[in-house]
């Protein structure tokens, strides 16, 4: 039951050519910096990942798409700060982009870990969005039918985990994190801390451990708003 790691390479050994990917944040807060280096460093390609943005700068998400990783985003804001490895890559045609509205992004991944296949929303309708998707009309009002999202693998930012598995998170940093531990076939979280079982309080356990599958310590992980700020680039 033990799903600790030794290191961060280990951790992302699994993931292959082709797989998609989601990754915990929203902008910053949540992102797990370390676990997409070391998905870099391993090297991976034609993957589609599922985040709430395609990337900042040269770091993180975009340091994937500069490196000729990513063959789809799927996200609901493609422009940030600094969105140049989306933008260049994205005008080049060498990088595909399906846009989800926010609400709606959340809830596909909800869906998916739920085994829910499809639910409707009055979001994007009327809109390019909607195009080519079922319309239904509930009490009057046309509704978008929305799919499911799931990954073969999530790679999320935990504040605190045990050895098992459990976690927790540490405020906004909860965002989309807790939802992709559930729709993803297998989660690999960066914990800052790593507890034995019975150390965190079960009322505040956010992610049981049924969800995650290993755990690395990352015991001071970087900012993507830092690293920015000052000026790094992964390389």
């Amino acid at each position: 039951m033990n799903k600790t790691i030794e290191s961060l390479s280990d951790a992302v050994a699994g993931i292959g050519d082709g797989a998609t990917v989601m990754t915990g944040g929203f902008g910053g807060s949540g992102a797990p910096i370390e676990l997409i280096h070391a998905l870099i460093e391993k090297g991976p390609k034609n993957l589609t990942v599922i985040n709430n943005n395609a990337g900042n700068g040269r770091i993180g998400i975009a340091a994937m798409i500069d490196a000729g990783m990513v063959k789809k985003m799927i996200c609901s804001f493609p422009k940030s700060s600094d969105p140049r490895a989306f933008t260049d890559k994205y005008l080049a045609g060498e990088i595909e982009l399906e846009l989800v509205p926010q609400g709606t992004l959340a809830e596909r991944i909800r869906a998916g870990g739920a085994g829910i296949p499809a639910f409707y929303t009055p979001t994007a309708y009327g809109t390019d969005l909607a195009q080519g998707k079922v319309i239904a009309e509930f009490d009057g009002h046309p509704y978008v039918q929305e799919r499911w999202l799931k990954a073969d693998f999530a790679i999320v930012k935990a504040h605190v985990a045990d050895t098992y598995g459990n976690l927790t998170y540490n405020k906004a940093a909860r965002n989309f994190n807790p939802l992709m531990c559930m729709a993803a076939a297998e989660t690999i979280v960066q914990a800052s801390k790593i507890v034995q079982v019975g150390e965190i309080d079960p009322e505040h356990v956010v992610t049981p451990g049924i969800f995650v599958n290993r755990v690395v310590h990352v015991a001071n992980p970087q900012q993507e708003e830092e690293l920015i700020r000052a000026g790094v680039a992964y390389v």
